[in-house]
């Protein structure tokens, strides 16, 4: 009998979870060995069942599913891993694949292309949808000037994922426990968006990042 590949799946919502995993398990050569919250339980779950595939939420309980790309690949390069998200596609989808990431699916989708993408990256492909994989071919042939990039793009990883606990309506004391980081750390973070996005006061900031959630978009 052939061997199912095992899954992992790593995200903080338990009826997307649960949902997910029910979806993966009807198909013949797949199982879902093992849920996690977090990047600390997918690295216990990764050690204890050492999946042939992780798929990652990009948003997670207390962390950052592109941190869990970066760990994998410095500690289990062999193992792929598919982003999930429900944020703007070109924005997360680029800085996912520049992590290491093997493919991305907007949740909206999930449920229709998923089995479609771990099969692709289980094959050794890159998986991305059209719409995507198109602006991104575009934004490299195109090679725009960076006096043109959008404000959003210049932040890091960890930039963007503090301006968008701030578009939540978390405070900086919250985002810091959110994120196990010093309330100090979280303030250099505010600033250094404040500064790339050349904004002056914080209320300025506050809206801005309210206004990028609302929209889902990369550009104001």
């Amino acid at each position: 009998m052939k061997t199912k590949k095992q899954i992992l799946v790593v995200e903080d919502h338990p009826i997307f979870s649960l949902g997910l995993s029910e979806l993966i398990n009807q198909e013949d050569d797949m199982h879902v060995c093992g849920l996690a919250p977090d990047v600390a339980a997918a690295m216990r779950a990764i050690e204890r069942h050492a999946p042939d595939l992780i798929i990652a939420d990009i948003t997670l309980q207390n962390s950052d599913g592109i941190d869990l790309v970066h760990i994998v690949n410095r500690r289990h390069h062999h193992i792929p891993v598919l982003m999930l998200s429900m944020h703007d596609e070109l924005l997360y989808a680029e800085r996912a694949l520049r992590a290491g990431a093997r493919g991305y699916v907007m949740k909206q989708e999930a449920m229709d292309s998923v089995v479609t993408a771990i099969r692709y990256v289980l094959g050794g492909k890159i998986y991305l949808n059209d719409n995507v994989k198109e602006q991104i071919l575009f934004n490299i042939s195109s090679q725009p000037d960076s006096k043109n990039e959008s404000p959003i793009e210049k932040l890091t990883d960890r930039e963007l994922e503090v301006f968008g606990l701030i578009g939540q309506g978390l405070s900086t004391r919250e985002i810091a426990s959110k994120l196990n980081l010093s309330v100090k750390t979280i303030g250099t973070y505010r600033e250094r968006i404040k500064d790339k996005c050349n904004l002056k006061h914080a209320n300025e900031l506050v809206r801005m990042a309210v206004q990028w959630r609302k929209d889902g978009k990369d550009a104001l």
